[in-house]
Parts: C-alpha cells; structure tokens; sequence
C-alpha cells in the first residue's frame, strides 16, 4: 500500500513539474531610443469622452414636431407650477429632479440642451430615439431605460419645460 501511495505521489509531482515549463515573460515596456517590435501594434488612448448627459449642445433641435420655441426672459410662474404637477405625476418615476435616476435629471438642461430638443424628447421619445443622435447616446447611458411616451399634450409639455426653468 505504501508503495502504492509513493508511486502515485511521484506521478503527481513528476505532472506538476512537467506542465510548469518555462515562462516567457514580454517586456512591453519601451526603452528610450527603441521602436516598438514590428509585430506589435500600438495601442491608441481611449479619448477623454464626456458622458451624454453631461454633453452640450445648443444647436440640436432634435427631430419631431417643434422647430422653433422662443423662451421669454421673465418665467412665467404659473405655468411653471402647471409643469410642476405634470412633472409630479408622469415624471418623476424614472426622473429625479436634481439627481440621476433612472433617466437623467433635470435641472440645469436648459444649460445642454434646446428648448426644442427637450419638448421634441418629451412629446416623442420613442422617434427621439430613432432618429436623434443624442437621443440614442442618452439610451445607451441609462442602461437601454427608453423614455416613456406619457402621451403629453404640446401645451403641458411646455408647462414641463416651464418648469425646468425653475430648477
């Protein structure tokens, strides 16, 4: 029995040893004067890349119904609270009005986005989605979360965005 035991320790270790070959480590750093090895391949740097949500721009107007909106400098209070109730009750299950939650907050969009944009997006994410560069950027940083069409009508939609010039 004993005999038996040495003999298949031996084994073991005789595999172990075997299968341990020698290592080849790659130097993959590069010493000053040297170029890279003809078969590697230089490694590009990820570019430094804003997220969607914190993206600016001021230009798109998004794609859907509203082409042009001209916000008065003065906001106006009642609509703005109007837009608060819309907000409460189609809203805030997925938006958060100063943090991000399911989709993204917001306060301060009006600082990233157009008027036009934010109505379009409220009025018809899902073509939003669709067609809209940003849109679908947004779509892939919130986890492929798509906005919910609450069906809102285009005057408490823009009650809505009254609102966000409040936050």
């Amino acid at each position: 029995m004993k005999s038996i035991m040495k003999s298949i320790t031996a084994i073991a270790i005789l595999s172990l040893i075997s299968c341990g070959g020698k290592e080849e480590k790659k130097n993959d750093s590069i010493q000053i004067g040297q170029k890279p090895a003809a078969t590697e391949t230089p490694k590009e740097e990820p570019a430094a890349s804003t997220k969607p949500s914190e993206t600016i721009d001021l230009t798109n107007k998004g794609v859907g119904p509203i082409k042009n909106l001209e916000l008065p400098a003065e906001i106006d209070q009642a609509m703005a609270a109007k837009g608060m109730e819309v907000y409460k009750n189609k809203c805030m299950a997925c938006h958060k009005p100063d943090k991000k939650f399911i989709g993204p907050a917001p306060k301060g969009i009006l600082l990233r986005r157009t008027p036009e944009w934010i109505m379009n997006m409220i009025l018809d994410p899902e073509d939003m989605i669709k067609k809209d560069p940003l849109a679908k950027a947004l779509l892939v940083e919130f986890n492929g979360s798509p906005m919910a069409n609450q069906n809102l009508t285009e005057e408490e939609a823009r009650q809505v965005l009254e609102y966000f010039r409040t936050l």
